[in-house]
Order: structure tokens, then sequence, then C-alpha cells
């Protein structure tokens, strides 16, 4: 699966990961490998990403939207 997290200034991160977990405006969610298409809104929180080594990274973000369709993950955060 692969993300991307794009704020208006640059690209955050891109790469390769296992698994998402995102601070949800409903609440938090995670995503992993052929997860169904969706769209949600970000709330402020951190963005936590586990890679193919599961070595764990995490972003602050101030809100957004995520969007998920066949193993791309875009981000477009605040």
């Amino acid at each position: 699966m692969v993300i991307e997290i794009i704020s208006p200034e640059t690209t955050i991160f891109s790469g390769e990961i296992k698994k998402a977990k995102f601070p949800g405006k409903e609440g938090s969610f995670e995503v992993l490998n052929n997860h169904a298409p969706m769209v949600a809104v970000l709330k402020k929180g951190k963005i936590r990403i586990t890679d193919a080594e599961n070595k764990l990274t995490f972003f602050e973000v101030n809100g957004g939207v995520v969007e998920l369709r066949k193993n791309k993950i875009i981000v477009l955060a605040e």
C-alpha cells in the first residue's frame, strides 16, 4: 500500500506502508492493505504509519481529508 501526505506547502511523506491510523472527525480509524475505497475528514491529531519493517512514524496534522482507493492513500493535510 502506498501513502502520500501532502500539505499546501510540500509533500510531507510518500512511501510504501503496511498500515496507517488516522484521527478521523468521527473517531480514529485504521486502514490495511486491500481496504475498501473511502473518503474521510480528519481532525487535529497524529497520523500513525507502520512501514514494511514495522517501524512506527507519526505525523501531526491540524485536520484535512484522506482518500483511499486501490491501495493508494492520499492525505491532504492542514
